[in-house]
């Protein structure tokens, strides 16, 4: 089984890389870390983009970790960034068959910005064919999770 950490948080050993570091223990694992590609907003084309790279690795793995701190009451940018990006290129079930876990975490979210964040995640992967395993905002849930995988 192989396993693709996309993480979304500019510090690239921060929590939502512990919280993946947890819920990935002794698994072998790739990361991806946004803020290393140039990934241009829907829309845009450009020749150094680098969302077909991401997307490449998203195809060739069995199990999706999408990681994102809570910005502005919601995932980060790099994040919505990369799921807007499927918009109009990516077929509807392109990923089928896959598994996504989505870690969210911040200093001190509201059950809202979790509900509201999470239907986007659930939505992307109904679109998109994968099977949603839940979501990790602590230490404790990494380690409930890690037992789906």
């Amino acid at each position: 089984m192989s396993i693709l950490f996309i993480n979304g948080s500019p510090n690239q050993k921060g929590t939502t890389a512990q919280l993946a570091a947890t819920l990935l223990e002794g698994k072998p694992y790739e990361t991806v870390n946004l803020v290393d590609y140039k990934v241009y907003s829907y829309g845009q084309k450009f020749e150094d983009d680098q969302f077909d790279l991401i997307l490449s690795k998203m195809k060739e793995a069995d199990t999706i970790v999408l990681g994102s701190p809570v910005y502005w009451h919601n995932m980060c940018g790099a994040v919505r960034n990369l799921l807007d990006r499927f918009y109009g290129p990516v077929k509807q079930g392109a990923l089928s068959g896959k598994k996504l876990v989505f870690i969210f975490q911040g200093g001190a979210p509201q059950p809202w910005m979790f509900e509201k964040s999470e239907y986007s995640i659930i939505r992307f992967a109904k679109l998109y064919g994968l099977e949603y395993l839940g979501m990790v905002s602590t230490q404790g849930e990494a380690k409930q999770l890690a037992a789906k995988l």
